[in-house]
Parts: structure tokens; C-alpha cells; sequence
């Protein structure tokens, strides 16, 4: 029987007025998330509704006031317009960042593929 890992952050980095959020992982790597992507895949249901399917929403504000930890699980993130109902576990910040990199930043602001959910 395995045991998956679960990844954590070890280092989480969201400066003022920038406009990239990084985080280093336990296992060594690092994700660099643009407020951009965080904002357009908030997983919260005001965003994405209830169907499950999540995609790319243009809009909001981009400037990330506030970072609250969830448990030993996720993150909240709060924005610049009062947004924050959105939690972004560890596993899905982390699938987002491999998803970013392996297709750049035009790629994930199109609808994914059925056979690329996030």
C-alpha cells in the first residue's frame, strides 16, 4: 500500500504590490503564481459556480491584501474589492503552478479541457 505525500508550503511570499505570489514547497520546488491566474481560477462558488467545472474568470481586482492559512490544507486569499470566500487547498495551488508551467499564462486563461481539470 502507498502513501501519497502531501505537499506543503514552507515558504510563502506574496509582497505588496507585486503582482506574483511564491510559494516554496516541502519538497524543494517552487511555484510562481501571477495574481492574474489565482484570481481568474478563485475556486469559490461565486466564481464558479456549482457545476464542478472549474475555468478561467477575467476580472477583479488583482491587488492580493490579505493571505489567511486554512488548517493544514489551504490558503484563503483576500482581494483588493473585498473578495475572499475563495480557498485554494495546497494540492490545487500546486496542480495550477504545474498546469502554468507547462503551458504558459495564455494557455489557462482559455477554458481547460475536460481531460485537463485543474
Amino acid at each position: 500500500m502507498s502513501v501519497e505525500r502531501r505537499l506543503t508550503p514552507k515558504l510563502i511570499k506574496a509582497p505588496h504590490s507585486a503582482r506574483v505570489f511564491e510559494i516554496e514547497w516541502s519538497d524543494g520546488t517552487k511555484s510562481v503564481l501571477p495574481h492574474e491566474i489565482l484570481r481568474g481560477y478563485c475556486p469559490c462558488a461565486t466564481c464558479q459556480g456549482h457545476s464542478g467545472q472549474i475555468e478561467y474568470r477575467a476580472g477583479g481586482n488583482l491587488e492580493l491584501v490579505e493571505l489567511r492559512r486554512v488548517g493544514n490544507y489551504a490558503l484563503s486569499l483576500g482581494w483588493g474589492d473585498g473578495h475572499d470566500s475563495g480557498i485554494y487547498s495546497f494540492d490545487y495551488l500546486s496542480k495550477l503552478s504545474q498546469r502554468l508551467e507547462r503551458e504558459g499564462i495564455e494557455a489557462l486563461k482559455q477554458v481547460p479541457s475536460p481531460e485537463e481539470p485543474i
